[in-house]
C-alpha cells in the first residue's frame, strides 16, 4: 500500500490508521487504548487508537503545555 489510510469511526470514537494491506496475523497493546497491528513477519501494518478524541485532545495539550511552562534555558558564556 503506497497510501495509508487514516479512518476514524465517530461512534466508537476509534481512529484506525492502515499503513499495509497485509492481513494482520496479530498485534500488540503498545499503551492504554492503543494497538500496533502485526502481519505475520511482525512489522506493523496498522495502528488502532480507543478513545481517540480523548487521547488527541490530551496529547495535544500536553505538548502546547511543556512549550508554554518551558523554562528559559540558560545561555552558555
Amino acid at each position: 500500500m503506497n497510501n495509508p489510510q487514516l479512518s476514524y469511526f465517530e461512534g466508537e470514537d476509534i481512529l484506525h490508521l492502515v499503513i499495509s494491506d497485509a492481513p494482520e496475523a496479530g498485534s500488540v497493546e503498545v499503551s492504554p487504548n492503543i494497538t500496533a497491528e502485526l502481519d505475520d513477519q511482525g512489522a506493523v501494518i496498522g495502528i488502532e487508537i480507543l478513545q481517540a478524541s480523548t487521547f488527541l485532545r490530551d496529547s495535544i495539550l500536553e505538548t502546547v503545555q511543556g512549550r508554554l511552562l518551558e523554562l528559559p534555558r540558560a545561555s552558555s558564556g
